[in-house]
């Protein structure tokens, strides 16, 4: 599904280069779920970054389904990431202007699919927010707005799924929620996901654990 060779990353230049990643080596299978955890400032979301197509490393390979991310251009990689991937932030992202279904259907009809009204209610009922479909962002609460992030990001039925900190800025119980909600529609469409945490609890939820630590994985 997805391999990860010798990627390596830094900032900044002479004596102020920071090395973030010192030549990641990874492999991910489809349909696996993937926890990458590790303390603050150890590279977690830089390294998801370069694997979603956000960021591109210094050196190395990131293949997802055989093509090499490292190689394309920035119009290729936002045609492959609207085709091949789904992302959720911490942030939940959605565009303030647009309605819960409006943010849903987005992605939906940039990809040109079919029945792609009926397919964001649908969404929208899945997530348990098919009442809420015609607010704004602003109208909605944060647990409500990163169910509304997960609907849209699985909205394509993308291959892979990033999720970086999905219920960080979320209270304990909206957080266990929302992530009982995320892993039910991964397991249900067998998707594959990357996810950020550094909750130890919310990792042992995955399939695999892997620790970075000092830019090296562990």
């Amino acid at each position: 599904m997805m391999k990860v060779k010798g990627i390596k990353k830094s900032y900044g230049a002479g004596s102020g280069r920071v090395e973030v990643l010192k030549g990641i080596d990874l492999e991910i299978k489809k349909g696996e779920s993937l926890a990458l955890i590790g303390k603050s400032g150890s590279g977690k979301s830089t390294l998801l970054s370069l694997m979603a197509g956000l960021d591109k490393g210094d050196e190395g390979e990131i293949f997802i389904n055989d093509k090499d991310l490292m190689l394309m251009s920035e119009k290729e990689l936002t045609q492959f990431r609207a085709k091949h991937m789904g992302i959720v932030f911490q942030q939940f992202h959605l565009v303030s202007t647009l309605t819960a279904y409006e943010n849903v259907l987005l992605p939906l009809e940039l990809s040109k699919q079919d029945d792609a009204h009926n397919k964001a209610m649908n969404l929208l009922e899945a997530v348990g927010l098919s009442h809420r479909a015609h607010h704004l962002p602003s109208e909605l609460s944060g647990g409500e707005s990163q169910r509304v992030a997960i609907a849209r990001a699985l909205s394509t039925r993308p291959a892979i799924l990033f999720a970086d900190e999905p219920s960080g800025n979320l209270d304990e119980e909206t957080g266990e929620k929302v992530m009982d909600l995320l892993f039910k529609m991964i397991k249900e469409t067998g998707t594959t996901m990357v996810l950020v945490t550094h909750d130890p609890d919310l990792a042992e939820r995955c399939n695999r654990v892997i620790h970075l630590e000092h830019g090296s994985l562990s």
